[in-house]
């Protein structure tokens, strides 16, 4: 469920050049700059895809410097020296290479290992100190959007050193998100933000955003095709058909049938509104969004996006208790609520698929979608070239 791309090598290109300058001697400076995830060693080439998608092979001759820095740092000083043999793949590498093929000058190394560490911990701080909702305002001159996030609405505050990313509108990739302001965030938009909260958890000073567009469909299945990792779907609220494109990075569950009546009987008794926009009580009967954790009674948070309690956000949690599917597990009538990218009006690429929630739409289509829209959480993908929000990829790494 879950970089904002790409921060992962964020090393001055200066830095970069003077080394390469001062190590590469009477040779000419290299003409290339290759970003990306070492996928294969062989022999004295490197195996590397790129962060634009493209797999390049790199020769490394034993003149070429190979440095390691710690993931964050922003310079050379205290890197260590390793050899060629030390590369592996999922490590992240910065080349300085000339020639045609490339043939490496300068390789800075991120190890795997250690953009684990960071990832790790970074999404612990969102686990801690993240919140997700829907924008219902934004003042860009004030610096503060409102989100629903929970029972009551949520103010974010941004300071000048607040980090505003905002997604792709093709791409479900949190490492696809890029640098953005409060300006491009409308109302309805999808948003996550970490930071620190009042006493009273109305207002939140953010250390970073992450916004999106997204588009929410509801219906049943018309078609499927498996070997394409398409399917279409009728929209219950347009009549229309819709072609879904699922993709690796796409999250497919499906809801046990005991968990869609309690969060249908839970619509049909706030009128169709999301729970989250009634207040209704954390310990009324067949409420599925308590979730208990050590005392009774005790209400806890899971990951970032994922508030326990009277909240749509606790559904990313039930929802990631679900059972996971694929495309060959759906069929003709089957009811899906999906999150996707905006796309165009006939075709979406799935970022969430949800299956066994016709009690739910036959209840409230329309609060139904509204609280699947707030349990989102996106990203996907390994931890060498993508994450979610806070993971390594989206990390202040070199």
């Amino acid at each position: 469920m879950t970089g904002i791309r790409r921060r992962i090598f964020a090393l001055p290109c200066v830095a970069v050049l003077l080394a390469c300058s001062a190590w590469t001697g009477a040779q000419s400076a290299p003409s290339s700059r290759i970003l990306g995830t070492v996928t294969a060693v062989t022999g004295n080439t490197l195996a590397v895809k790129t962060d634009a998608g493209a797999t390049v092979n790199v020769a490394v001759p034993d003149a070429a410097k190979i440095l390691k820095t710690a993931p964050g740092q922003k310079t050379l000083a205290g890197a260590a020296t390793l050899s060629l043999a030390d590369i592996q793949p999922g490590d992240r590498v910065l080349m300085l290479a000339h020639g045609t093929p490339p043939t490496a000058a300068v390789i800075i190394v991120n190890k795997k290992s250690d953009l684990l560490v960071l990832q790790q911990k970074q999404s612990e701080e969102w686990r801690l100190h993240g919140v997700g909702g829907i924008v219902k305002s934004v003042d860009a001159a004030e610096g503060t959007v409102t989100i629903l996030s929970g029972a009551k609405p949520l103010v974010v505050h941004t300071t000048p050193s607040t980090i505003v990313r905002r997604y792709a509108p093709d791409s479900v990739r949190f490492s696809d998100a890029q640098p953005s302001t409060l300006a491009a965030i409308q109302p309805g938009d999808q948003l996550q933000a970490r930071g620190q909260k009042d006493p009273e958890g109305t207002e939140m000073t953010a250390d970073e955003i992450v916004s999106g567009s997204f588009r929410n469909i509801a219906g049943l299945i018309a078609s499927t095709d498996a070997s394409a990792g398409t399917f279409t779907v009728k929209d219950w609220m347009t009549k229309k058909t819709v072609t879904i494109h699922v993709t690796p990075d796409s999250d497919m569950r499906k809801l046990e049938p005991q968990m869609a009546e309690m969060i249908a009987a839970r619509l049909r008794a706030t009128g169709g509104a999301h729970p989250a926009e009634t207040g209704a009580h954390p310990g009324a009967p067949g409420n599925p969004w308590r979730q208990n954790s050590g005392a009774a009674g005790q209400q806890h948070e899971g990951p970032a996006g994922h508030q326990n309690g009277p909240s749509g956000n606790a559904l990313a949690h039930i929802l990631a208790q679900s059972p996971e599917i694929h495309v060959a597990d759906l069929h003709k009538g089957d009811a899906v609520i999906i999150v996707a990218t905006s796309g165009s009006p006939g075709s979406a690429t799935a970022i969430r698929v949800v299956t066994g929630v016709r009690a739910m739409l036959e209840a409230s289509a329309s609060g139904s979608q509204s609280m699947f829209s707030s349990a989102w959480s996106l990203g996907g993908g390994s931890a060498s070239d993508n994450a979610a929000p806070g993971d390594m990829s989206g990390g202040e790494t070199p």
